[in-house]
């Protein structure tokens, strides 16, 4: 009787080996981390420099300072659990291809997408998940009105949501490239359309803002990525706003569905290196 893999063993075993590698290069690891975390101090600054000017990002919205630092804070968070675990796999999915290193995964006793998805960690991105719990523990501390325990509670929940509905976005993309074969352009227009996910939704207003807003909550519902949990922790949702909550939950099962429906049809049209 063949025996299935424990996952959550596995994925421990390749947080192991990759930390094992990096550790290697400790230099290298620590420029790298250095690196990750200047840009997101820069990041922090020129937010820092807008509110030396403006008393919210966007009138009206509600999103002052601490609030904001909080949305960023959240941003940053996500952003590192995406940069660890997805994104330098999804990249070199296209290289598998390619070279026909596909086929030794394919072969592997353990299902295929967990195998390409997270069998490298890039540990040197978790500073900037360190640096943004840092900035969402000061905000917080700051805030007038903090959030009960169970929106505490829920956040861990609504951030992994976020993360879901990112990666799912990105599989996706990775998974063009049994069609394409180079897919360069993949993390480029990623970048693209995920950078409306950094601003609160209440700045999408107006004859251009409003389709906006729909078309990246309900059809793409990247909005949803960071807004619902940043709304968690920065300020109380009204009562219409618990909808929210509630569609995140639909929305990241239903684009894990899809990315799981893309990504098989992939492998069903991949065509093996000795083929």
């Amino acid at each position: 009787m063949s025996q299935h893999p424990s996952y959550p063993n596995v994925l421990l075993t390749f947080a192991r080996n990759s930390l094992v590698r990096e550790m290697s290069f400790r230099g290298n690891f620590l420029l790298q981390s250095i690196a990750a975390m200047m840009w997101t101090v820069m990041n922090l600054l020129f937010y820092i420099l807008i509110f030396e000017f403006a008393d919210e990002i966007g009138k009206g919205t509600g999103w002052s300072r601490y609030p904001y630092f909080i949305f960023l804070a959240t941003t940053m968070i996500v952003n590192s659990l995406m940069q660890t675990f997805v994104i330098p796999n999804a990249q070199e999915f296209s290289e598998l291809i390619r070279t026909g290193r596909l086929d030794f995964a394919m072969c592997k006793p353990i299902d295929t997408q967990f195998l390409i998805s997270l069998h490298r960690v890039n540990w040197a991105s978790l500073s900037n998940f360190v640096f943004g719990a840092g900035l969402m523990i000061w905000s917080l501390t700051r805030l007038g009105d903090p959030p009960t325990i169970a929106q505490v509670m829920l956040y861990p929940l609504y951030v992994l949501c976020g993360v879901g509905i990112l990666y799912s976005l990105m599989i996706t993309l990775a998974a063009a490239s049994v069609w394409t074969v180079r897919n360069q352009s993949m993390g480029d227009f990623f970048f693209y359309i995920t950078t409306f996910s950094r601003y609160p939704m209440e700045i999408y207003r107006g004859p251009f803002g409003w389709p906006l807003q729909w078309l990246f909550t309900f059809l793409f519902p990247i909005l949803i990525a960071i807004n619902v949990p940043a709304r968690l922790m920065a300020k109380p949702l009204r009562p219409a706003e618990w909808y929210l909550t509630v569609f995140a939950i639909f929305a990241t099962t239903a684009c894990l569905a899809v990315s799981r429906i893309v990504f098989k049809a992939s492998l069903k049209r991949y065509r093996s290196a000795s083929s």
